[in-house]
């Protein structure tokens, strides 16, 4: 009689043979019929360059219509609802949500909406809304929250002042709420340097720190009466004065701009931050 284990080792050793013929023909086939189909010759329209991520254009204009135009918002978002929660970076890291934008400018319908679809309301949104007892409840639990900058270095006090004024919203629990941050006596963010508008008109001006046309940054005046920097030729963000001709963007703390001045007039400007200095001529 026949060993039962030569057997099963036989078996074995076949079975496992067949095995691996069959899983390399079958992936042999498939390689051979991958190779030669035509879903690689990248010849697919309206796939960009972040595909599968959002294109960088649309989470830009979604957060930016987020501030004042709900009707394009909702087609923008009615056809792709997750873009409720897009985020946007300014520049240096200036961080904002869609919400986060309706929210700063005290637009409540836009809130309303983009929570419909999803977004993340945060204290900045409750605080807009006047929600007393919500806002007041957080700060309770997380102690220093009022300290918090939102977008743009908007303070929570000021969201809470934004959302009395966009939405004639003067009710008992948004008054109180105004009354309990001003009572905390730092939800109203940090206090800049003022300077007067001489002053602000040397800095007004195009910079140039490469010979790429984009190369570059413009100091305008802002609708806030304060000066911005942004991408050559385009608005940007409003610089906040900390020090004897510099500046921070936006509230964003790591990120220092100095102008370099010389018998009364500029000369360039030099943007510091963790891993860069740059230096752009006044032109």
């Amino acid at each position: 009689m026949e060993n039962t284990n030569s057997i099963s080792r036989r078996v074995a050793v076949k079975s496992s043979i067949f095995g691996f013929l069959a899983v390399s023909i079958s992936n042999l086939i498939f390689a051979r019929d991958v190779s030669t189909t035509e879903l690689l010759d990248n010849s697919y329209e309206g796939i960009g360059k972040r595909f599968p991520a959002v294109e960088d254009e649309v989470v830009a204009e979604v957060v930016g219509v987020s501030h004042f135009n709900l009707d394009r918002l909702k087609v923008l978002v009615n056809a792709r609802p997750e873009l409720a929660r897009a985020t946007w970076d300014w520049g240096f890291g200036d961080w904002e949500s869609a919400i986060g934008a309706a929210s700063h400018v005290g637009r409540k319908d836009i809130v309303d909406f983009l929570i419909q679809n999803g977004a993340r309301p945060d204290i900045f949104t409750f605080a807009m809304l006047g929600s007393y007892q919500i806002v007041k409840s957080m700060i309770e639990f997380t102690p220093g929250a009022q300290q918090i900058m939102g977008p743009h270095g908007i303070s929570l006090l000021q969201h809470v002042k934004n959302g009395i004024s966009g939405n004639n919203n003067n009710t008992d629990d948004s008054k109180k709420l105004l009354d309990y941050l001003v009572s905390l006596g730092n939800a109203d963010g940090q206090t800049y340097q003022s300077i007067d508008e001489q002053d602000k008109q040397k800095y007004v001006g195009d910079y140039k720190y490469g010979n790429g046309e984009a190369d570059g940054f413009t100091i305008k005046i802002n609708s806030r009466k304060l000066i911005s920097l942004g991408r050559l030729g385009k608005n940007g963000g409003s610089l906040y004065k900390i020090g004897e001709n510099k500046f921070i963007y936006n509230g964003s703390p790591s990120v220092v701009i100095s102008f370099l001045i010389e018998n009364d007039k500029v000369i360039s400007l030099t943007v510091t931050e963790p891993n860069l200095t740059l230096i752009a001529k006044k032109l």
